[in-house]
């Protein structure tokens, strides 16, 4: 049970810093080295630079991006977090031009923790009706 509670407390602070503050200083503190992110595309580079990257990346395509946790359920080593994005397009996104529109998305993540520290994380996201979108208004 206290294994649980400290992990959901790690994550919510994810959310809170990172995907709130857009506090890029936390990843380094919440997430191992080693992080491996199942969701993370190929080109960026393993770990926890691969981590801080892609977000980068995901704000310089959507400047004003903010996560909304929906629900949250950590059991044991993992946390279950579905949330929901908001976002403007802003910027290039897969091949896809700025088109200045509200670009929300849902999704499922589930983080494994090690040690008080995050270190592996699968996504499940509506990546192909976000990208729908954004093609159908270019």
């Amino acid at each position: 049970m206290k294994q649980d509670q400290d992990n959901e407390r790690l994550i919510k602070r994810l959310y809170e810093e990172l995907f709130t503050k857009w506090n890029l200083a936390v990843i380094d503190e919440l997430v191992a080295p080693e992080f491996m992110g199942h969701e993370i595309p190929p080109g960026f580079p393993p770990g926890r630079q691969g981590f801080s990257e892609f977000y980068a990346f995901l704000r310089s395509a959507f400047p004003d991006l903010q996560f909304t946790v929906e629900d949250m359920i950590a059991d044991g080593d993992k946390v279950v977090v579905r949330w929901r994005w908001r976002a403007t397009h802003r910027g290039d996104f897969l091949g896809i031009p700025p088109t200045g529109r509200d670009a929300p998305m849902t999704g499922i993540a589930i983080y494994r923790l090690s040690e008080s520290k995050i270190v592996e994380r699968w996504v499940e996201a509506d990546l192909l009706g976000l990208t729908g979108r954004l093609r159908a208004s270019a």
